[in-house]
């Protein structure tokens, strides 16, 4: 169950959902995200990364954004230490692109674009990095080497890839303690859904070598997170 990825389509990804069921999906998922690792992983990481290259100013595009808590977290960063952001969050789905803007009315550096992460819609080093969180696992090796490339020929510093880490204990507190602080069905089956599509380093590492990515490392961060950076 836990040694390979499951491929089998969340209700996320084949719209089996109500405009309804989106919304809460929205409000849950970005509480789920911010108290299971995103908000530290983007700490020892991209935000590592700046400060430790003294970057004045510098430009992120977030893939697959959602609501823009990512981005949120990284304006907030870069106001606080009198950097220059500019932020754009990348979304295929049209509300999600719209709840970006509206969740970030106080944050003129962060703007929305709709486009696909198979092909970005940005010249070649567009931005100083590219991310994204919690989104390589909704796709296929095969488009997940696609969108390593698109998001490399898009920056011109490094790519960081924020995902789930596949293990048996994360399902199991997902699936027993989760399941008395999430109220959305839809949250519940795709998040448990989500582990079993998620990866073990050597998977992430090997799609970033069949990416041709020229100098990568991929790294655990507690609790069930998983990072690739690349350049």
């Amino acid at each position: 169950m836990f040694k390979t990825r499951s491929y089998k389509l969340e209700r996320i990804d084949t719209g089996d959902y109500t405009p309804e069921e989106y919304e809460i999906f929205l409000r849950e998922i970005r509480l789920v995200n911010r108290f299971a690792g995103d908000n530290r992983a983007l700490k020892k990481t991209l935000l590592q990364d700046i400060e430790k290259s003294n970057l004045e100013k510098f430009s992120v595009l977030d893939v697959g954004a959602g609501s823009g808590e990512l981005l949120r977290k990284i304006a907030k960063f870069a106001r606080k230490q009198n950097r220059k952001a500019k932020l754009s969050g990348l979304e295929l789905n049209a509300r999600s692109a719209r709840a970006i803007l509206e969740e970030s009315k106080e944050f003129a550096e962060i703007c929305a674009v709709r486009g696909d992460a198979l092909n970005l819609p940005f010249n070649d080093k567009s931005f100083d990095y590219a991310i994204c969180s919690l989104f390589t696992h909704h796709f296929t090796d095969e488009n997940i080497i696609k969108i390593l490339n698109e998001m490399a020929r898009v920056s011109r510093q490094k790519i960081f890839i924020i995902d789930l880490h596949r293990h048996q204990i994360a399902y199991l507190l997902y699936t027993t303690v989760g399941k008395f602080f999430i109220k959305s069905s839809l949250v519940r089956e795709d998040g448990a859904l989500s582990i079993l599509r998620s990866f073990k380093t050597k998977e992430l590492e090997n799609l970033a070598r069949e990416a041709n990515l020229g100098e990568f490392s991929v790294k655990r961060h507690f609790p069930f997170r998983i990072v690739l950076q690349g350049k």
